[in-house]
């Protein structure tokens, strides 16, 4: 039994003892907490502080003592009396999680209705232009054949690497791929358009040059000009298929000199500038191209999602049904690929999510305020974020961590998502991992309770995220009328592939909203959007312009 030595200056009241409670599957060994008294107007905290504010950070001091075992003991001890606590009562780790369980989770009810909003916000976005979910025509007719061949290059500008991809295309849904990555500074990330294009354009050629010859294992020959699908997975409008008028940057990215600008163009003119030798086919979206990928190797892919980074949808939808592009005199019963940029959903109003005092946080610190509001309840580049504030929150009140320096966790952003994928693959005993995490990480100790109550939280968060992701998919298979019929969709991203149990969890969404027949809908891995996708449809378009098919797109 660990022995707390309190001194003189701290009240009897916040002494600490340890107490097993059954609570089913997810015990947690609670750590017995004081809660101090809420002090009067006239202390020295602000009078108008709010209960709800978004967390902020303070130091607390604490007495310690060394135990037999010499490890340090510590104890709260912020009050000069034991008249700071009159009337202080004692709270557990279970309790704090149940303050924050009503926050996070989402029920079956208020799914529906999330998914019921979202249908109608799409259907505007096909209706008038403009709208916050712009419901973006891609240019991209139909399905692949699964026949496609030749080489083709491929472009991926992502949230954190720059990829070059050779595809061979061999038919019959196969291919191979050979492809470099080449990393994104910060510097590049918040610098200007010229500098981003021109690295664009250097690495293609680098790829270029160091697969060309005629010596055994080179994969270009000499003089060839390639296609190339550029992969531009940020919001864009597109009045063709090789040009994309950039809206808004998302993932973090703050490039100068862009927005409202045409990428299509400033990429095309950096490999002009720096004599790229390729063709540049087409601009798409990374989702656009899961979905045209996907299909190529499993013809019942009707939907494809990217859930990482970034969150975003795309679909086929017929010409007929897409009115702001009624004039262009595009045949009624063609389908079209169209990209939702459904990451939009409920910016500016913020009327429809469920969104924390956490959430509100993570908005106002972002470098888009009000935009985005449904990619920063699901996306992976947020989630470690909310779980850092929730966790700094408990730090300023006292709750855990007292005593030791928490000032690496004081910077934004320095809880990764992937710690919460830590957390809830951790399935030892103790928590070994978390353990770990925490010391190597932020070189803090942790009790059994509070790592307990970590994991709880990280899954309700994940499981928040995976939740809402299903709302957006249930909206799209409301909106195709295909859940009788079911389909599949091919999803991508780092939370889809390695977050544990999100696939899971859309499914279980998916039956909350649909009932039964949401199992209809299944989920599997996308092949690759950004680069096999991209070749792709660099290979469609071009024959559709060999066959004179829409020249004007």
């Amino acid at each position: 039994m660990l022995v707390f030595d309190v001194g003189p200056a701290c009240p009897p009241a916040i002494m600490s003892r340890t107490v097993k409670f059954s609570l089913g599957p997810d015990d947690i060994e609670e750590d017995v907490i004081p809660r101090p008294h809420t002090p009067p107007v006239s202390s020295s905290r602000s009078a108008t502080q709010s209960p709800d504010r978004a967390p902020e950070l303070m130091r607390h001091h604490s007495g310690a003592s060394i135990t037999s075992s010499g490890q340090p003991s510590f104890s709260r001890c912020d009050a000069d009396t034991p008249d700071e606590f009159p009337h202080a009562t004692k709270r557990t780790m279970r309790d704090y999680l149940k303050r924050y369980e009503e926050m996070f989770i989402i029920t079956p009810q208020r799914m529906r209705i999330i998914a019921n909003v979202l249908e109608e916000t799409l259907e505007k976005g096909l209706k008038e232009p403009g709208q916050v979910v712009p419901m973006i025509p891609t240019w991209v007719f139909g399905w692949p054949t699964g026949n496609e061949k030749g080489d083709y290059l491929a472009l991926d500008l992502g949230g954190t690497n720059l990829r070059v991809c050779l595809v061979t295309l061999a038919g019959q849904g196969q291919f191979a791929i050979t492809q470099s990555k080449y990393r994104l500074s910060e510097e590049i990330r918040q610098g200007s358009a010229v500098d981003l294009f021109d690295y664009c354009a250097t690495s293609v050629l680098n790829f270029i040059t160091e697969h060309s010859g005629d010596a055994p294992g080179r994969l270009i020959a000499p003089g060839t000009i390639l296609p190339l699908g550029f992969t531009f997975s940020y919001p864009c409008e597109q009045d063709r298929i090789d040009h994309a008028m950039l809206i808004r940057w998302t993932k973090g990215f703050g490039v100068s000199g862009a927005e409202g600008q045409d990428c299509g163009k400033l990429f095309q003119d950096a490999l002009s500038k720096h004599q790229v030798p390729v063709v540049l086919a087409s601009v798409i979206n990374d989702t656009t191209g899961t979905l045209i990928a996907s299909h190529y190797v499993d013809p019942s892919t009707r939907i494809g999602v990217i859930l990482g980074t970034g969150c975003n949808a795309a679909y086929m939808e017929k010409v007929g049904a897409i009115d702001k592009i009624a004039k262009l005199g595009i045949d009624a019963a063609e389908s079209m690929a169209i990209n939702c940029e459904w990451g939009a959903f409920d910016s500016f109003t913020h009327a429809n999510l469920p969104r924390t005092r956490f959430d509100e946080a993570v908005d106002r610190q972002s470098n888009k305020p009000g935009e985005q509001s449904f990619e920063k309840l699901i996306s992976g580049a947020y989630l470690g974020e909310i779980l850092r504030l929730v966790i700094n929150e408990l730090i300023v009140d006292g709750i855990i961590f007292a005593g030791q320096n928490t000032y690496k966790l004081e910077k934004p952003y320095s809880l990764d998502t992937a710690v919460l994928s830590m957390m809830e693959s951790d399935t030892t005993d103790e928590l070994l991992t978390i353990v770990g995490m925490f010391v190597h990480y932020y070189n803090l100790e942790t009790t059994l309770s509070e790592r307990q109550f970590f994991r709880a939280l990280a899954r309700l968060i994940g499981r928040r995220a995976a939740r809402l992701a299903a709302c957006g998919i249930g909206a799209l298979v409301s909106k195709m009328d295909i859940l009788e019929e079911g389909c599949s969709v091919g999803a991508d991203g780092s939370l889809y592939n390695k977050y544990p149990g999100f696939a899971k969890r859309i499914h279980e969404g998916l039956v909350d909203i649909f009932g039964d027949k949401g199992h209809n809908i299944t989920t599997h891995h996308a092949e690759d959007g950004s680069g096999v996708g991209s070749a792709i449809i660099a290979a469609m378009t071009k024959q559709r312009r060999d066959e004179g098919k829409y020249p004007q797109v």
